[in-house]
């Protein structure tokens, strides 16, 4: 069983920075491809960002591209969503997910997507302010 934390959220203003992190537990985190999603008030949770379980093959949404950066630390089992330039669309519930994507093939065909992924954190949210 995977365990999910996620934690660094809070109220920051547009045009802020903040760091979020996700520890993992319960399997070997080199083993796990990781992502980001996020759900606003009213919406759809949405993808954010995802890293491969090696930590080289990084994808992004449209909306955050260039402004949020995803990284992770397999020493410390510990996964990074790095988020500059805040804007007002940017407030949401943030979720860590984790799984075994397969290849790199894979990978590259279902990162992006939630029913990818089964194992889910709590949430943390994000609240940007003027």
């Amino acid at each position: 069983q995977v365990r999910l934390v996620e934690s660094g959220g809070g109220l920051v203003q547009a045009g802020g920075s903040l760091t979020l992190s996700c520890a993992a537990s319960g399997i070997p985190f080199s083993k796990l491809d990781m992502a980001w999603f996020r759900q606003g008030g009213g919406k759809e949770r949405e993808f954010v960002a995802a890293i491969d379980r090696i930590g080289t093959g990084t994808t992004y949404s449209d909306s955050v591209k260039g402004r949020f950066i995803i990284s992770r630390d397999n020493a410390k089992n510990i996964m990074y969503l790095k988020m500059d330039g805040f804007g007002f669309d940017d407030t949401a519930v943030y979720y860590c997910a984790a799984d075994r994507l397969g290849n790199p093939g894979r990978w590259n065909q279902y990162s992006t997507n939630l029913r990818s992924y089964n194992y889910w954190g709590q949430g943390t949210q994000v609240t940007v302010s003027s």
